[in-house]
């Protein structure tokens, strides 16, 4: 039986996922990393995007979140984000559409245009869509 760590999945609404894990593999934003039993501790932010848990059964499940914290103490993990979702409750068809109207925003800018405001619905919405075709891949 593999070696496992105490994981916490929670958005600023609800506990997403509690349970042990013998991995977690989330997008920071100096890189990917992956953390297991014995881990160093470490503190670092999220990028929008899929994080894939590998649970103690060796059953592997995906979530997204809209960017936050992920902290690494002796027995356990903890993921801190605004907004945290199973990949399986996910729309493809709301993500495709909100990357379209930000596209769109972004080409047609205005005298009182918010461009960042554009530019992270963009990639809130990209990133939902990595997390979808990371679930596919699973599946597939």
């Amino acid at each position: 039986m593999a070696m496992t760590v105490h994981c916490d999945i929670v958005s600023a609404e609800e506990e997403i996922f509690s349970g042990l894990v013998e991995m977690v593999i989330a997008a920071g934003t100096e890189g990917d990393v992956g953390i297991a039993y014995g881990h160093a501790p470490l503190l670092t932010s999220l990028q929008p995007g899929p994080i894939r848990v590998i649970k103690q059964d060796g059953e592997e499940e995906v979530y997204y979140v809209s960017g936050g914290y992920l902290e690494v103490q002796s027995y356990h993990v903890s993921v801190l984000a605004d907004t945290a979702l199973r990949a399986d409750d996910m729309d493809e068809a709301a993500a495709l559409e909100a990357k379209r109207e930000a596209e769109q925003a972004l080409n047609n800018q205005s005298g009182d245009f918010d461009y960042s405001r554009a530019a992270t619905q963009l990639a809130e919405a990209a990133a939902q869509l990595r997390t979808i075709q990371a679930m596919r891949k699973k599946l597939g």
